[in-house]
C-alpha cells in the first residue's frame, strides 16, 4: 500500500534483504529493531564548539518544504537501520585497507602526541559511520573539535537534528564546507582560542610562545584537506573527491599563530559494522575496489524509496522506470537495459553518482539515535 503526500509517494509495504551476493528479492517484514542500529555513544572530550543555528534557504519557508519537514521528523530512522542491517548481512563484506594507511596510523599516533588540539573531520550525510571507533582511546584528553563537513549536501532538516544532539549531550558542532570555505575561518579561530592555554603555561616557565599545533585528522574524502586549503587560502595540500589521495603528513604554517596537520584518511583494519561501510561505499567515502558497485546501488535504490523526501516517485521520474522499492537489484537491472546495454556496473554507478550529485536532493544517509 502506497500514501500520497505531495510531490512523494510512501511506500509502506515490506524491504528486501539480501539473498547471496546481490539482494534478493522477497516481501519479508523486517524485525524489530537490533542494538547493532544503536551507533556507540561520542566520547566526553570533545569540545564545545559555537554554532549559530540552521539558517534555512528561501525555500524552507514554502509550505512544500515545512511538509516535508514535518514527515522527516515522524520518520523511523531506526527502521531503516534495521533493514540496511538484513540488506547487508549476507553480500560480500566491503573491506579497504590501504598499505599507507598501516604506515600512516603509525606516524598519526606519534604526531597526536604533539598537539594542542585535535580537529576530527566527519561526512555531514554519515556522522556515525565516519567516527572512528579508536578515535577516543587516541585523543585521550586532548581537545577536540568537531566538524561536520560537507553541510551543503544535508538539509535544514538534517542540520537541526544533529544540531540538536550534540546539544542535548552538551556538544555544539561546527558545519562546514570545505570546497566554499563556509565555517573554515571560524574553525580557525576557535583552534587557537582552544589552544591558547599552552603558551600562557609556557610563559609561566620562562618560555618563548610558539604556534599552536593542530592536527586535521578524520575518514578518508571527507574534506579534510578541502578544509585546510581554505584555512590557508592558497591551495598547499593536494585535494580531490575521491579517498586515498593525501598519502603523507604535511605540516603547513596558518599564519603566526598555528600550525597545521594535515593527514591521510584513517579506517580500521577491519570494518565490522557493514552498515557503515555500505554507506562509506554510497557517499564515496572508501576505495571503490572495495565493493560491487551493483549490489551498493541497489541498496541505495531501496534506502531512497524508504526515505520521505525521495520515495518511488522521485526515481521513477528521474529515471522513467517504475520502482516499488522491494527490489533494488532489478531496478538497476532495468536501468542497464534501457540507458546502457545492460551493463549493470555503468547503471549502478549512475545512480551513484546522481545521490552524490544532490539529484534526489540533498539528504543525510542517517539521524541522531533516539
Amino acid at each position: 500500500m502506497a500514501t500520497q503526500f505531495p510531490g512523494l509517494l510512501l511506500n509502506s509495504a515490506g524491504l528486501t534483504l539480501a539473498g547471496g551476493r546481490s539482494l534478493s528479492c522477497r516481501n519479508n517484514q523486517p524485525p524489530a529493531a537490533i542494538s547493532s542500529a544503536n551507533p556507540p555513544s561520542l566520547s566526553s572530550t570533545i569540545q564545545v564548539v559555537g554554532w549559530k543555528g540552521a539558517g534555512g534557504s528561501g525555500s524552507q519557508n514554502s509550505k512544500l518544504f515545512n511538509s516535508f519537514e514535518d514527515i522527516q521528523e515522524e520518520y523511523d530512522w531506526n527502521d531503516l537501520e534495521t533493514d540496511l542491517y538484513h540488506w547487508t548481512k549476507t553480500l560480500r563484506p566491503v573491506q579497504w585497507y590501504p598499505g599507507h594507511i598501516a604506515k600512516t596510523e603509525k606516524e598519526l599516533k606519534e604526531q597526536l602526541k604533539l598537539m594542542d588540539v585535535v580537529i576530527e573531520v566527519r561526512d555531514a550525510r554519515i556522522p556515525m559511520s565516519t567516527s572512528h571507533p579508536q578515535m577516543d582511546s587516541w585523543l585521550g584528553n586532548r581537545k577536540r573539535i568537531l566538524v561536520l563537513n560537507r553541510e551543503d549536501m544535508i538539509s535544514t532538516a538534517d542540520r537541526n537534528a544533529w544540531a540538536t544532539y550534540y546539544a542535548n549531550q552538551g556538544i555544539k558542532v561546527v558545519f562546514s564546507n570545505g570546497q566554499l570555505g563556509m565555517g573554515a575561518l571560524k574553525l580557525g579561530r576557535l583552534a587557537k582560542a582552544l589552544a591558547g592555554t599552552v603558551n600562557i603555561k609556557r610563559k609561566a616557565k620562562g618560555l618563548l610562545p610558539r604556534p599552536v599545533r593542530a592536527g586535521v585528522v578524520g575518514y578518508p574524502n571527507v574534506g579534510k584537506s578541502s578544509l585546510v586549503n581554505r584555512l590557508l587560502k592558497r591551495r598547499m595540500c593536494a585535494a580531490a573527491p575521491r579517498p586515498g589521495v593525501t598519502r603523507e603528513l604535511k605540516w603547513v604554517r596558518f599564519g603566526k599563530d598555528l600550525e597545521l596537520l594535515d593527514s591521510p584518511g584513517i579506517i580500521p583494519m577491519r570494518i565490522s559494522d557493514q552498515t557503515a561501510a555500505i554507506k562509506l561505499a554510497i557517499c564515496d567515502d572508501i576505495g571503490e575496489r572495495s565493493y560491487d558497485a551493483a549490489d551498493v546501488a541497489a541498496i541505495l535504490v531501496q534506502m531512497l524509496s524508504r526515505l520521505p523526501t525521495v520515495g518511488n516517485k522521485a526515481l521513477c521520474d528521474r529515471y522513467k522506470i517504475e520502482a516499488d522499492g522491494r527490489c533494488g537489484k532489478i531496478f538497476v537491472q532495468k536501468l542497464a537495459v534501457q540507458l546502457f546495454n545492460a551493463d549493470n556496473n555503468q547503471a549502478a554507478f549512475r545512480i551513484l553518482q546522481d545521490f552524490r550529485k544532490g539529484k534526489f536532493g540533498w539528504i543525510a544517509l542517517e539521524r541522531p539515535p533516539k
